[in-house]
């Protein structure tokens, strides 16, 4: 993997797959197993969605920008949208954090990282908002736990299937473990810093000044 595909401003490692009626771009090392965890998942029962697969750091700055701006709320723990007309820029970047990756950082940027809902779970006339009591205790439930039991058999598991101080807990989110550990291992702060110096992206200074910091507590902070 090249720097430029590791933030996600190259997409020359990626192969195009058709999940269900969507084709998407996912890593050429991950497709063979994704599309065997999508066919047991169907032959379970379960109508396997990615409701978002890979995100190129375009994509990811301009999710990134509206959030810093107001444009698009700020979440708390809880998913409700933060009040932010009196938190600083660290305390912006630092919340949004908490569910939304720094551009040139998301996993979403390898194409090894998914989204997934069972469509067929979802109640009539709804759409899925990936919310963690969706997961936990609502209609995507038995979709969850069949994952947790059966993922691991196609290397699959959950960076953030808990939390630990940085990113919230997404039972939505699934990882190809060895091609993302290999792309995770190749990332590091000095990447970040030089796409980011180049980048338009708000509340830069902060970010640059606190890099190590968010690396430490946002980006290599997975569980295993």
């Amino acid at each position: 993997m090249t720097p430029a595909q590791l933030v996600g401003q190259d997409a020359s490692h990626l192969s195009e797959v058709l999940i269900g009626i969507r084709s998407f771009e996912v890593h050429r090392e991950v497709k063979a197993d994704l599309l065997a965890l999508e066919q047991s998942a169907r032959q379970a029962g379960f109508e396997f969605h990615i409701a978002s697969g890979y995100r190129s750091f375009e994509r990811q700055l301009a999710i990134w920008n509206n959030k810093m701006s107001g444009v698009r709320p700020i979440l708390d723990l809880h998913s409700q949208p933060l009040a932010t007309e009196h938190l600083s820029e660290s305390e912006k970047v630092f919340a949004i954090l908490r569910w939304s990756a720094l551009p040139g950082a998301s996993r979403h940027h390898w194409g090894t990282d998914f989204d997934l809902y069972a469509h067929n779970l979802l109640p009539e006339g709804t759409a899925i908002a990936l919310e963690p009591w969706e997961y936990l205790s609502g209609h995507q439930t038995p979709f969850y736990q069949w994952l947790l039991e059966h993922a691991q058999q196609w290397g699959f598991f959950f960076p953030y299937a808990q939390d630990l101080g940085g990113v919230s807990p997404e039972p939505w989110h699934l990882s190809h473990k060895l091609t993302a550990h290999q792309c995770l291992q190749l990332t590091d702060p000095k990447i970040l810093q030089s796409t980011l110096e180049q980048t338009e992206i708000l509340g830069r200074k902060t970010i640059l000044s606190e890099l190590d910091t968010l690396y430490t507590q946002f980006i290599a902070n997975i569980c295993q």
